[in-house]
């Protein structure tokens, strides 16, 4: 039987790039819901033209927004298989869907990474707060829990069941270090798949800019030595 898959993508002023993100996505996955993060562009008339389910989620943040379609996926009566999260400014490439939920339909894993491996990155699209920011908290992953992770890439799957067991709560700059820090505290199964990554339609919202760099920092590192000490 055919595995039910949604995707969640969080949207803040993507009208330029979020048509191509779900026109990539492959077709076989059910439902797209884009949740438009307080945009003030076009970004919702343009995902609803693309075919997309369009929520609005007037609070800023990250995780404010996967958390609105989360809630919207459960309020349905058929709930997926599989939950796929990306971002909207087509860094990610869609298409490699397939590869992402792969090990989760093959192998039975709880959780997926698609990590932006140094090999697949376009020059420049990852900045080097990103890069140093990755790096330190995957190493403190490793040291604190002995994790194998590489990247915090939010291209991500997900069972639906395996998401809802986390009890996810970040709204904004923490949510992909909480997740997988949940999943190493439940000690769920996951893995990683090397996913190419290109240079973003746009200015990034986080490490675009000093404030959101510093933050999103903050907030990570947070999560790490929260649980550490649990």
């Amino acid at each position: 039987m055919q595995p039910i898959i949604k995707v969640i993508i969080p949207a803040y002023n993507e009208q330029d790039s979020i048509g191509h993100v779900i026109k990539d996505i492959p077709s076989h996955v059910q439902e797209v819901i884009v949740v438009s993060n307080a945009s003030t562009d076009q970004t919702e008339e343009v995902a609803a033209n693309g075919g997309a389910t369009v929520l609005i989620e007037s609070n800023m943040g990250y995780g404010n927004a996967c958390l609105k379609g989360m809630h919207y996926i459960a309020s349905q009566e058929q709930h997926p298989d599989i939950i796929v999260f990306l971002d909207g400014d087509y860094s990610d490439y869609p298409e490699q869907l397939d590869n992402i939920i792969a090990p989760i339909l093959e192998r039975d894993i709880d959780m997926v990474i698609g990590a932006r491996d140094k090999r697949f990155r376009e020059n420049g699209s990852m900045t080097l707060p990103q890069v140093f920011g990755n790096w330190l908290a995957t190493t403190l992953m490793s040291l604190f829990f002995g994790a194998k992770f590489t990247d915090l890439g939010p291209f991500r799957a997900i069972k639906y069941t395996s998401l809802l067991a986390l009890e996810m709560e970040d709204e904004t700059y923490g949510w992909t270090v909480e997740m997988q820090l949940k999943v190493l505290k439940k000690k769920m199964a996951y893995t990683e798949v090397p996913v190419k990554y290109r240079n973003r339609i746009g200015v990034s919202k986080v490490s675009g800019t000093i404030k959101g760099a510093i933050f999103a920092g903050i907030k990570i590192l947070s999560w790490i030595f929260k649980y550490s000490f649990k």
